[in-house]
């Protein structure tokens, strides 16, 4: 990669991103509802054709909640909303098998973490919503579009991008590019970044297949997946419509040298019926795709104005839908940052955050998936020794218990682990802030809700500590994004609580004179215990610490 970028561009943009699948496609619903203008370009014709990556864990909806299309997912999502649990079972002739767990959310306590939940929605039907709201909110995205080069310096990178329906090609000039280009990602090959990791865990063949009949074998036993454990016919089931449409992953075993080719439609079907235990089951195949579970780790996010995210920058196994979860929360991450370093209230060594925070999490979270496959038996995986063991805590811990102990955050505790066993929300630097219900002008919302677009400061009401008027001082004069709100009771709150017990600063780990400063992806940058003797001098320096502009 040459360091020098031609300024003689046809295109100029501030944001361009390389892929355009579900990591590529957040970053510009993400960039596109805090106004930066981007162009993305995606090599294929569109969209994903095949049922894949299908859960959306709770902190992936609540993005989706803030960024206003939560409700087009659950309708997109519709046809497996009743579908729960995972069973492993050697047939699904009779009872036989064990649920390996029922349902993701038992007894609703989810409820006091977040204010949505899990979402089942397969990637060919998650993909068009998110490419929708991308181009209403004024995306330039562009399809059958492949990145051939790049060039970057000082200034910004320089891109030749060729339209691969009419071989012309044109350059673009953009101040950041975004790499969400894959697994086998061309950015991350030209920058020379390595990768960290066990490597390949294990291979499957994935075919989708309609079968009238097995709806009948399966029952009322809507499930998300079912691992199937015939020693001869082992595999992955997972219902796309629980009619007649259905996807079956296939161990496939390319280190003992079997080849794609062995896997012809009539071996397929026979692993199927064998597998399910119905020896005259009805199947018509319909596509087949091939796939690699890996556990790797890029050694690092960024190089000068080139971002990774997504697979480019981290591959973990299937097993707990982490992967594609990890990549959006990745882009939400840096899209924050984007946006505030290119409006000019963040310094650029902001961006350099990104890699402080979300590597180490990618870390953790790619061990947990392989822990996830160990504990699951997943067809096809033969761990080596030390792989996907001693990594405790359950799947919330990993979801939105996650923390950031360095980056854009003041007085997080650098030596706890990036997961910890448990969940604790409550209000710590580095974590993902607080859930809790208030009322705004009527209308009930999550503080959630309130952190997007913006830094924010919580207070009491009354602020008899002075927090509240600094922070909006700072805003009008400084041009900092910094939104501030008075939680309490009485009528000059500017959210009030939804019941009788509700205490924002016990909630938020403070007191009634504390505040808490929430950066715009939901993460608690700092907290202040109590009053200070000029709360406008103390607040100015954690911005320019927390916004690298000091």
């Amino acid at each position: 990669m040459h360091q020098k970028a031609d300024h003689r561009a046809d295109h100029r943009v501030p944001v361009l991103i390389v892929g355009g699948s579900l990591v590529g496609l957040s970053m510009s619903l993400f960039l596109g509802r805090l106004g930066v203008r981007h162009m993305l370009v995606e090599r294929h014709s569109g969209t994903s054709i095949h049922p894949r990556g299908r859960g959306n864990n709770v902190r992936t909806m609540e993005l989706f909640r803030v960024a206003d299309i939560e409700p087009d997912i659950r309708t997109a999502a519709s046809l497996l909303a009743d579908n729960h649990g995972i069973l492993q079972t050697p047939t699904l002739v009779g009872d036989a098998g064990e649920w390996l767990f029922r349902h993701i959310d038992p007894g609703g306590a989810l409820s006091r973490f977040s204010p949505t939940g899990w979402c089942l929605c397969s990637q060919n039907d998650l993909e068009p919503v998110l490419l929708d709201n991308a181009r209403k909110l004024g995306g330039d995205l562009r399809y059958s579009h492949e990145m051939e080069t790049f060039e970057q310096d000082a200034r910004g990178v320089t891109a030749v991008i060729r339209d691969r329906n009419t071989e012309e090609r044109h350059t673009v000039h953009a101040d950041y590019l975004v790499a969400a280009d894959g697994p086998r990602s061309p950015v991350r090959s030209r920058l020379g970044i390595g990768q960290s990791g066990p490597g390949d865990l294990f291979a499957n063949v994935s075919v989708t297949f309609r079968s009238k009949l097995l709806a009948d074998v399966v029952g009322d036993r809507h499930f998300i997946c079912c691992y199937l454990t015939d020693p001869d016919a082992d595999g992955a089931l997972l219902p796309v419509d629980n009619k007649e449409r259905w996807v079956f992953h296939a161990p496939w075993h390319p280190e003992r040298g079997e080849t794609l080719d062995e896997f012809t439609e009539d071996r397929l079907a026979r692993h199927i019926r064998r597998a399910v235990g119905v020896p005259d089951l009805d199947i018509e195949l319909t596509g087949k795709a091939s796939w690699r579970a890996a556990e790797r780790v890029a050694d690092r996010y960024q190089q000068g104005r080139v971002f990774l995210a997504g697979d480019s920058a981290h591959e973990m196994s299937p097993t707990g839908a982490f992967g594609s979860n990890t990549g959006i929360q990745d882009a939400h991450n840096l899209a924050w940052k984007l946006a505030a370093v290119l409006d000019g209230w963040a310094g650029p060594h902001l961006l350099d955050t990104y890699d402080t925070e979300r590597r180490p999490v990618a870390r953790a979270t790619s061990a947990r998936a392989s822990a996830r496959s160990v504990e699951h038996s997943h067809p096809g995986f033969a761990p080596v020794p030390g792989v996907g063991t001693g990594h405790k805590g359950g799947i919330l811990s990993v979801v939105i218990g996650h923390r950031y102990p360095q980056g854009a955050v003041i007085d997080a505790d650098p030596d706890q682990p990036v997961v910890p066993e448990g969940i604790d929300l409550t209000g710590k630097p580095g974590s993902r802030a607080p859930h809790m219900w208030l009322h705004r002008s009527g209308e009930r919302i999550s503080t959630i809700d309130l952190y997007e677009r913006s830094l924010v400061l919580l207070t009491d009401a009354p602020d008899d500590a002075g927090w509240h008027a600094a922070a909006r001082r700072i805003a009008d004069q400084d041009g900092v994004r910094l939104d501030a709100y008075r939680i309490g009771p009485g009528p000059d709150a500017d959210l009030t609580y939804d019941t009788d017990t509700d205490d924002w600063a016990q909630i938020h780990g403070t007191t009634a004179d504390g505040a808490i400063l929430v950066r715009p992806d939901g993460f608690v940058a700092w907290r202040a215990p109590g009053a200070v003797p000029n709360p406008e001098a103390a607040l100015r320096k954690v911005l320019a610490t927390v916004l690298r502009t000091g």
